[in-house]
């Protein structure tokens, strides 16, 4: 689900529309990522400019907007619509795939399987769920819960529910919230929650990861918090969530993540995002001798063999190790 500003909040919805339904055939049909990344990305700059783009020729001078999207809002403008889009809109098997990938577990090649089996609807999945997985199974029971943004004031109440049962479970557990929810988003699709111990580092195979991540998850379905689990492993926790005592009990998707001490910073930077910001982060490192991910910072030899990873205890440090303007989350969201 896109998450856009209303049409009278932004002068080119029209434009991000079209942009972020070709986006999706690229990803969940035409399996092209590449494509699919430059369709969102132009979508997410066109959102942000403050006045309605005229031309093809207007929207180039925006980063991230080339020649082909030119051409297209060219089209649109002329037209009204894009061929293109047309053709998606009149392929059965392509309108069935994109249906199918609105269930949580189904990516494009299950879907494709599926539409060559015969079934094309979400109506008609739930007369086969023998075909499914556990994962499949559970997305399609909250297929139509999992698709409504969760509005910021409702991820606040849920941060606070993770943090205090975390903290119940064990006083030691450092819990954060990641995604968009702490870039200051309006409304996100998910919960995705990083979870370290200050005894649990990657060089030490003494600690008992497995026992933390399992308690935790089984306080937190004790409370009713937790109601299904897709997946549960020695790290990495993957489920659906409601808000307890409320009125409306829209189940969420939750997923949380066990990682060393040690790795934690570089983390909690990876999974706030955003996908661009952090593209641009580790282009920057390595201008200056750095290579980052999600779990470390290393600096690149002579050779560009990357040496052993530099201890952090913020994210900080990470930022003045590469001598780059520290940014707050909500400062991220390129």
């Amino acid at each position: 689900m896109s998450k856009r500003k209303a049409p009278d909040q932004n002068p080119n919805s029209e434009f991000c529309d079209f942009l972020i339904e070709l986006a999706e055939y690229e990803k969940n049909v035409a399996r092209q990522i590449h494509k699919y990344n430059a369709y969102r990305k132009a979508a997410s700059v066109l959102a942000k400019h403050p006045t309605r783009i005229k031309s093809g020729a207007d929207a180039r001078k925006l980063p991230g907007i080339g020649d082909k999207i030119g051409k297209k809002i060219d089209e649109f403008i002329k037209t009204g619509k894009l061929e293109k889009l047309e053709k998606i809109r009149k392929d059965d098997s392509s309108l069935a795939i994109q249906q199918l990938t609105r269930v949580s577990g189904i990516g494009p090649a299950a879907a494709r399987k599926l539409v060559d089996d015969g079934i094309t609807t979400v109506e008609g999945l739930k007369k086969v769920q023998d075909k499914l997985n556990h994962h499949q199974k559970i997305g399609l029971k909250y297929v139509e819960e999992f698709e409504k943004p969760i509005p910021r004031e409702e991820m606040l109440m849920l941060q606070e529910i993770i943090t205090q049962m975390v903290a119940d479970f064990d006083k030691e557990v450092i819990a954060t919230v990641c995604g968009s929810f702490r870039r200051g988003s309006a409304s996100s699709g998910d919960i995705d929650v990083l979870m370290t111990h200050p005894s649990f580092f990657s060089y030490n195979d003494d600690f008992d990861k497995k026992a933390l991540l399992h308690g935790a998850v089984k306080k937190m379905t004790k409370e009713g918090f937790v109601t299904d689990t897709i997946s549960l492993g020695d790290t990495k926790f993957m489920g659906v969530c409601v808000l307890p005592k409320t009125d409306e009990k829209l189940h969420r998707r939750i997923d949380i993540r066990l990682i060393p001490n040690d790795q934690y910073y570089c983390g909690i930077l990876y999974f706030t995002g955003s996908d661009e910001f952090n593209r641009r982060m580790r282009q920057e490192a390595q201008e200056k001798g750095f290579t980052i991910n999600e779990y470390s910072i290393r600096p690149l030899g002579s050779t560009g063999v990357p040496g052993e990873p530099i201890p952090v205890t913020s994210e900080e440090e990470i930022f003045e190790l590469i001598d780059m303007d520290y940014k707050q989350p909500h400062e991220r969201n390129l």
